[in-house]
């Protein structure tokens, strides 16, 4: 996770965590390498599946919690699992979200493998799924054959592809035309998108309210706070979750102004800053994108996954940012009025919203930190 720098200086001690870096010194510098490593290793494996597989588990995901496992022991063939161990029971209840980023998994595999002039077939929830909890059940038997067809244009991009949770640049529009060409990306439901100055305002201000709900409900909060991970350190020795990286951040961790519990103060320093720099990330947005499917099923999830990552890709592509805008979507008490209030607006015939991000110009970002693929294969050898 990143909080606008600017921002969060203004607000923690300005001019004094400044001076307080310099004089820390060496540490506050360090970048979380080995939690980088997966990045570079994608694609440098012997097994054509691990070569698929590096590439995978670059997929887009909520909360970073890269909920996915996978077992290798028949030869040429690939069985997913979710990790019931990786969800987030407060703001995904029913593991909706989680379904989606599964999705984006097998999507990034599909395209990995044809790169490598494999098809893949996916046989999906083999042996059925449950609509209000994942289990240990098989998501998807994928099997890879041979094939002479092309490489997807859109795999070049898995690289360089970032959920950019900066502000963005407000005197640079997004062009409606582009969003059209982000859309013609998807292979199963479509892609809706906004960028009338109007309707992008009420949905900057619909963002932020959702937003603070989430900050005011002490259990959804508490869910994500117990994801930070605070410093390179910490990244290191868990590259998942909501990493908090670089000079400032360590700054703050090594005087002990940035630490879990005082995130948990709804009056503290870091909520105050947290919650300047989020409406500032809201109140930027230049356009916005949505997926509508018909129904709410786990298949129904799972494509909108797989769809999504070339809504993400398409965009890369185009160098336009988008950060996904999960809270108004997620299926809690507290939440219902927004979340009925975006399905009436986006969704207005019926079917459920599934995924809607904000989009425009910002900087550029690392990468998000990432186990290591065989940290995820829980069967085979690889």
């Amino acid at each position: 996770m990143t909080l606008s720098r600017r921002k969060t200086l203004v607000l923690i001690g300005g001019g004094a965590v400044l001076a307080a870096t310099v004089a820390v010194g060496y540490d506050v510098t360090r970048l979380p390498r080995d939690a980088m490593r997966p990045w570079d290793m994608a694609g440098q494996y012997a097994d054509p599946r691990m070569r698929a597989l590096s590439w995978a588990i670059l997929a887009p995901n909520p909360h970073n919690l890269q909920p996915w496992k996978v077992d290798l022991s028949v030869r040429d063939q690939v069985t997913l699992f979710v990790d019931t161990d990786r969800l987030l029971p407060q703001t995904d209840p029913f593991s909706r979200q989680i379904v989606i980023g599964l999705g984006c998994f097998l999507e990034v595999l599909r395209m990995a493998a044809l790169a490598d002039g494999l098809e893949m077939t996916s046989d999906l929830f083999p042996e059925g799924s449950d609509p209000l909890r994942v289990d240990a059940r098989p998501v998807a038997v994928c099997r890879f054959s041979p094939t002479d067809a092309a490489p997807d244009p859109l795999f070049a991009f898995v690289p360089s592809r970032r959920s950019l949770k900066e502000p963005y640049d407000t005197s640079r529009p997004v062009p409606a035309d582009a969003l059209d060409r982000i859309a013609a990306a998807t292979r199963h439901f479509g892609m809706g998108h906004a960028t009338e100055p109007g309707l992008v305002q009420e949905m900057r201000d619909l963002s932020t309210d959702a937003i603070r709900i989430e900050f005011a409900t002490e259990r959804t909060l508490r869910e994500s706070v117990e994801l930070f991970r605070i410093g390179h350190r910490e990244v290191n020795a868990n590259p998942d979750g909501l990493e908090f990286m670089g000079p400032m951040f360590e700054t703050l961790r090594v005087f002990g102004l940035f630490t879990r519990e005082a995130s948990l103060d709804p009056e503290g320093l870091v909520a105050r800053s947290a919650d300047a720099a989020f409406v500032e990330n809201m109140q930027t947005a230049m356009g916005h994108i949505w997926q509508v499917t018909p129904t709410n099923t786990r298949l129904d999830q799972i494509r909108a996954g797989m769809d999504w990552v070339r809504i993400n890709l398409a965009a890369t592509e185009l160098g336009i940012g988008m950060q996904p805008l999960s809270q108004a979507l997620q299926e809690y008490p507290e939440m219902s009025e927004l979340y009925d209030e975006i399905h009436r607006r986006l969704a207005p015939e019926g079917g459920t919203v599934q995924m809607w991000a904000r989009v425009g110009y910002g900087p550029e970002i690392l990468a998000t930190p990432r186990w290591p693929l065989e940290a995820k294969i829980v069967g085979g050898t690889g």
